[in-house]
Parts: C-alpha cells; structure tokens; sequence
C-alpha cells in the first residue's frame, strides 16, 4: 500500500495492529467501524511469515477491540483468505446480503463488487436470526 493511501485509510479511521520484526512489517490488519458493524481491512502476512500465527493473533485482537459484528470483504479468487476466515468462524453471506453489504459499508468499483465475496462472524448471523 502507497503511503498517501495508508494516510487515507488513517484519515477514514482505520485503526492498524501489526506484528513487526525488526524493521520489518510482517503482518497487519485493519479494523473500520462503519455505522453498525467493523470492517477488517487490508490484512496482510508477508508470505514468509504465514503459518506462524501472526494473521490469526491480528484477528482475535481485532475481534477483542469491538463488540460490533465483523465482515470482510475479499476477492472471490482468493480462496486462501476466504479459508482463513472460515476457520476461525467467518461464513460467507449470500450473493444478494454481498451485493447490499459492499454497497452500504464500502465504495468500490462494480466490477471489484462483482468478484468479491463477504464473509460475516456470527454476531453479524446472529442478530439477522441465522444460526448456522
């Protein structure tokens, strides 16, 4: 991420963890409260660091610093993420919860709206009525 982007993402008030290690940044994650729920953005691992916990130590944080339901967007391609995310709970929402989510808690571009899927916690199912 270019650093006028990471400025705009502060000034929009996404908060930043991260695991460094030495100067070096191995992994982040973002947390944006939006209206009624918590956005994680831009999670990253750096590749060499994956497997080691970092990403699911970056989650439980995020999940401690907000009562509020959790979603994340990602690109439907990036079965990794979407596996992470499953594994520690997160379920994907349908295509028409999707397409109203990235429309009411994020501006992006159709065509990203289009390849991308949204995964809730279970708070997020919880307070619509939808166990698993």
């Amino acid at each position: 991420m270019a650093l006028a982007e990471l400025r705009h993402e502060i000034e929009e008030s996404v908060l930043f963890w991260g695991f460094w290690e030495e100067a070096r940044l191995d992994a982040v994650m973002g947390l944006q409260e939006v209206r009624d729920v918590a956005l994680i953005r831009h999670a990253y691992t750096r590749r060499a660091s994956q497997g080691h916990g970092l990403g699911s130590a970056l989650l439980k944080r995020l999940q401690q610093e907000t009562f509020r339901p959790l979603l994340v967007g990602t690109w439907q391609a990036a079965t990794w993420a979407i596996a992470f995310y499953r594994r520690h709970g997160f379920r994907l929402v349908t295509t028409a919860q999707k397409d109203d989510l990235l429309q009411r808690y994020w501006t992006v571009p159709a065509r990203q709206r289009a390849e991308s899927v949204v995964l809730a916690d279970a708070r997020w199912f919880a307070a619509r009525g939808q166990q698993h």
